[in-house]
C-alpha cells in the first residue's frame, strides 16, 4: 500500500506516457495478498515492502527507504523518548496483519524484545491515510516509511521521533514467479522503474 500510494506515481506516469500500447492494471493489497495474488497467477508482478520468502520468487530491489517513528508536531511525552522501549507507554496506531509496514515493525520489535501488545493502547487501522490523519490529530505515534510522510514533515504537520536504538532502513522489491517464461520482460519493465 506504501508503495501503491506513495513511491511509484511519478515512475508510473512516465512507464504509461513511455509505452501507451502497454495495457496495466494496478492492483493495491498489502503484502501477503500480494504474494497470494502472485502464487495463483492472477498478478505477474509485484512490488512488495514486507517481508518474503526470497527464494521463492524471482525479484530486484526497487528502492532502499527509511522507516522511522513518527507523532504529531505538537505530541508532548509524558518523558522525551532516547529508545523505543521509551515509547510502550504511548498510543500505538499500526495497519493491519499481512501489511509490509506492520511486519517490519513487529520485526524490529522482536530484536528489541518487544511486541504490539507491550503497548499500553494501540490502534489497528487497514488505511495508510486514516493513520496519518490520526497522526495529525495527535491519537498516538506510529511507524511508517519516510517517503509515505515526507509532504507531512516538511510542513511539520508531523515529526520524526528520533531514537538512539531505532535507525531502519528496509528494500522495496518487485518480484514476480521464479524462473518465469517472462523473466527478461519483467526485468526490462523493472529496469524502467528502478
Amino acid at each position: 500500500m506504501t508503495i501503491g500510494e506513495y513511491a511509484i506515481v511519478d515512475k508510473l506516469a512516465n512507464f504509461i506516457q513511455n509505452h501507451p500500447e502497454i495495457n496495466i492494471h494496478l492492483h493495491y493489497g498489502n503484502t501477503s495478498n500480494l504474494l497470494e495474488l502472485l502464487d495463483h497467477g492472477q498478478i505477474s508482478m509485484a512490488i512488495v515492502e514486507g517481508n518474503y520468502p526470497k527464494e521463492n520468487y524471482s525479484h530486484i530491489k526497487y528502492s532502499t527507504e527509511d522507516y522511522i517513528a513518527v507523532c504529531a508536531t505538537s505530541h508532548q511525552f509524558n518523558k522525551e523518548p532516547h529508545t523505543i522501549h521509551d515509547l510502550i507507554s504511548e498510543h500505538l496506531l499500526v495497519r493491519e496483519k499481512g501489511s509490509g509496514t506492520r511486519n517490519i515493525l513487529e520485526q524490529s520489535l522482536i530484536a528489541h524484545g518487544l511486541h504490539i501488545s507491550n503497548f499500553i493502547h494501540y490502534t489497528q487501522v487497514e488505511n495508510m491515510h486514516t493513520i496519518m490523519n490520526l497522526l495529525k490529530k495527535d491519537c498516538g505515534i506510529s511507524f511508517l516509511y519516510k517517503i509515505a510522510v515526507e509532504k507531512e514533515l516538511k510542513s511539520k504537520e508531523l515529526k520524526e521521533i528520533t531514537l538512539d536504538d531505532f535507525k531502519l532502513q528496509h528494500d522495496f522489491d518487485i518480484i514476480w514467479e521464479k524462473e518465469s517464461i517472462y523473466t527478461d520482460k519483467y526485468l526490462s519493465i523493472s529496469e524502467e522503474f528502478i
